[in-house]
């Protein structure tokens, strides 16, 4: 692969998370969350949402891609404005950085219908100790909006995902 394919896909990888991110949002605002973008570029979640009772939820939204997996990191960058510094160090999300990570899915590939949410609590997370999750494994829990705004009740996500959590 040259530099020019390289870039092009970098740069559809980059439009595709933004488009997922904006998927997201939308998706919360037709469900009635008072949802936000983050307009901070550093910042370590995507969305904000102010629930009616109870705190803000920080929203980390991912691409499922073609390896099937949830992606638990950040603070590197892909796409087409990749830039590599020394002392710059990648980190896996937890309950500092954000509340919850959201896979999204297209199903076609434009993203016009089809698409599906892979809610994963950050609590979750800290007790796997994984960068990652195969979306197979919480498929079961697709579409389950009632994870997100459960996601900072440990008993709740011990309770919901028991059955992965005895796996580990």
């Amino acid at each position: 692969m040259n530099v020019e394919e390289k870039v092009i896909m970098g740069r559809q990888a980059s439009a595709k998370g933004f488009a997922n991110e904006s998927r997201l949002l939308a998706a919360l605002l037709d469900r009635g969350f008072n949802a936000s973008n983050v307009d901070l570029p550093h910042s370590t979640y995507d969305i904000v949402v102010e629930l009616i009772e109870g705190p803000l939820i920080r929203i980390q939204a991912k691409t499922i891609g073609k390896a099937n997996s949830i992606k638990f990191t950040g603070g590197t960058r892909g796409g087409v404005d990749r830039e590599y510094k020394s002392g710059v160090k990648s980190y896996t999300q937890d309950t500092t950085t954000s509340d919850i990570v959201v896979g999204v899915r297209s199903k076609k590939m434009n993203g016009d219908e089809g698409v599906d949410f892979y809610f994963v609590s950050t609590l979750l997370i800290e007790l796997f100790e994984q960068k990652s999750i195969s979306a197979n494994k919480v498929e079961k829990w697709k579409n389950q909006w009632e994870i997100l705004v459960e996601c900072q009740n440990l008993e709740f996500v011990k309770k919901t995902f028991r059955d992965l959590y005895k796996k580990s």
